[in-house]
């Protein structure tokens, strides 16, 4: 995982670890990116995320109950912290440390 990492300093590298059947792991590089303002992941499939080295922020909108309102919650990861994001939950990652490798390994699943 943390060896022959690729150059991410021109942008964030997804790797495809494993695919087979319903489940996908990825690893993914980052130094200082972020998803782009205004732009928003919203997949068909639950996505568990743990990062194994590094820093990073994650802004989720959730639905608020009945109402058409949601609620942004933003949540701070270091190495060891994960996140199990819902399938059709948006989100977007706000920051990953600049001044060092982010690696983070994603499950996605259904």
């Amino acid at each position: 995982m943390f060896a022959a990492l690729p150059d991410a300093l021109s942008g964030e590298v997804f790797e495809e670890l494993v695919h087979a059947g319903s489940v996908r792991i990825e690893r993914i590089v980052s130094r200082g990116q972020q998803t782009p303002e205004g732009d928003w992941y919203d997949q068909q499939e639950h996505e568990w995320v743990i990062v194994l080295q590094g820093a990073a922020r994650v802004i989720l909108e959730t639905a608020a109950g009945d109402s058409d309102e949601s609620s942004v919650n933003e949540v701070a990861l270091e190495a060891g912290d994960y996140l199990n994001i819902p399938a059709g939950c948006r989100h977007r990652v706000s920051w990953t440390a600049p001044d060092q490798v982010t690696i983070w390994l994603a499950v996605f699943y259904r």
